[in-house]
């Protein structure tokens, strides 16, 4: 492990995954943003003419409301198996279709899983298990799969969905979205598709669906705490997972399987994890905001890895509004996860997780609270995604999860640099694409290096 030279976050971008043994080279985002999707794209009309995907009417060969909606799983590990589980827990007449992942082990395990926990909503025959790095095309190429779950590591994530709208299917897609402007781009490329399909993307940002967060920021909204002056967000945890190299694996299939350490898959904990709390402050402030200034460094974390674990950013809202933003993952720290809102008659305070909120007037005197259930949030998304279809009334939400995701790596790219950052550079100027032109699971990778302000670079 080096220090950050800024070639190990500055790699040109890619339209998606190959295979180590496709040998026509990878498309720019550039280029995939105007052509869509090599491999799905050719099936896309065909698809959207058979499957009904266009707007005011229900999917494919089961568009009848008795017919179950298919929904194939992108990513079987922690995050993928809960949000299958949070659709089937919540969902009548859906079924599990198809599961892809990397690691074989993974398809037999959860589809077991599944199977104990909701067996008439299990339907995977065992040539609808896909492993290898290919394995999301074999979803994206079936015609008995309507809905899409993406819940692979994030540098994936762009050029994924886009596949996935170009194919014809709905979406749910975990956050973050984007890890720098390049996938930033390619999401709102994304959306605007879906909307011209007519087909849905919903996302992993569960707050907006948690009941008290909604009822919360709307009291804000409405005038409770009077006109916003400030806030303090944090989300400070401990330690995260480390995993150790398996004696076989190539560079690339190492940073894959060990992705939260390696900022061109993570984004940082900043993007990858503290999203919720940066989404929460974009939707309570109207939108993202112009200008990042920011500090941090790291002192924990494992040798190799990228990550930082420690970040403090100053978050310019218009109107010349401040948010101070903080997160760390460090062992035998203090945890905190919270939004503070300080308007002219009150404050308003959102916890994460089930804690609640609570509004106070200026004397102190509770206005509003309400406490939270993030276990319903977490099914809610997906009862919203699949009604929505059923309604012909798809949801389409990725330009707001983007821009929070954005928003993110506008922080860590102020902290990384040591300048101030302004949303206008990175939606317009900014050249940072970090996912690998040349992408081979079984190829090498450039040694790793962390960022340190002053020397690495804004690009």
């Amino acid at each position: 492990m080096k220090p950050e030279s800024q070639s190990a976050h500055t790699e040109p971008a890619t339209s998606r995954l190959q295979d180590s043994s496709d040998s026509t080279p990878a498309a720019s985002r550039r280029d995939f943003i105007k052509s869509g999707s090599v491999v799905s794209a050719g099936v896309a009309a065909s698809l959207a003419s058979v499957r009904g995907v266009h707007a005011g009417e229900t999917t494919g060969s089961s568009s009848g409301s008795d017919q179950p909606i298919r929904i194939g799983l992108v990513g079987a590990g922690g995050r993928g198996s809960g949000a299958i589980n949070d659709s089937m827990s919540i969902n009548e007449n859906i079924q599990l279709v198809a599961i892809a992942d990397l690691e074989e082990a993974k398809l037999g395990s959860l589809r077991s899983a599944m199977q104990k926990r909701h067996d008439t909503k299990t339907n995977v025959a065992d040539n609808k298990m896909y492993s290898g790095i290919d394995g999301y095309r074999r979803i994206l190429d079936d015609a008995d799969v309507d809905v899409v779950l993406f819940a692979t590591p994030p540098g994936f994530r762009p050029q994924y969905i886009m596949e996935a709208v170009e194919a014809g299917k709905h979406v749910f897609a975990e956050k973050p979205t984007c890890v720098d402007p390049a996938g930033y781009k390619v999401c709102v490329a994304a959306h605007e598709k879906a909307e011209a399909n007519g087909t849905a993307i919903v996302t992993g940002t569960q707050y907006r669906r948690q009941t008290n967060y909604v009822e919360g920021i709307k009291q804000i909204h409405d005038g409770a705490i009077g006109d916003i002056i400030s806030g303090t967000a944090r989300y400070c945890s401990n330690g995260i997972w480390n995993r150790i190299r398996k004696p076989d694996q190539s560079d690339t299939a190492y940073q894959v399987f060990n992705w939260m350490h390696f900022i061109w898959l993570s984004g940082d904990q900043i993007v990858e994890q503290a999203v919720h709390n940066i989404d929460t402050l974009n939707w309570v402030m109207g939108g993202p905001p112009e200008s990042a200034f920011a500090s941090g460094g790291r002192f924990t974390r494992p040798e190799g890895s990228e990550m930082w674990d420690s970040m403090s950013v100053d978050y310019q809202y218009p109107g010349n509004r401040m948010i101070s933003f903080k997160c760390r993952q460090i062992p035998g720290a203090a945890t905190e996860n919270s939004n503070v809102i300080y308007g002219t008659e009150g404050t308003a305070t959102i916890h994460g997780i089930n804690k609640g909120v609570e509004i106070v007037d200026r004397s102190g005197k509770e206005i509003f609270s309400m406490k939270g259930d993030i276990g319903a949030a977490y099914q809610q998304e997906h009862k919203d995604l699949i009604d929505s279809i059923r309604n012909g009334k798809p949801i389409v939400e990725l330009k707001e999860t983007a821009a929070s995701s954005l928003t993110a790596v506008l922080g860590r790219v102020a902290a990384y640099t040591g300048k101030k950052v302004t949303w206008d550079f990175l939606t317009n100027e900014s050249k940072l694409a970090m996912f690998p032109e040349d992408f081979d699971i079984n190829g090498p990778r450039p040694e790793s290096h962390y960022a340190i302000p002053g020397k690495t670079k804004l690009v």
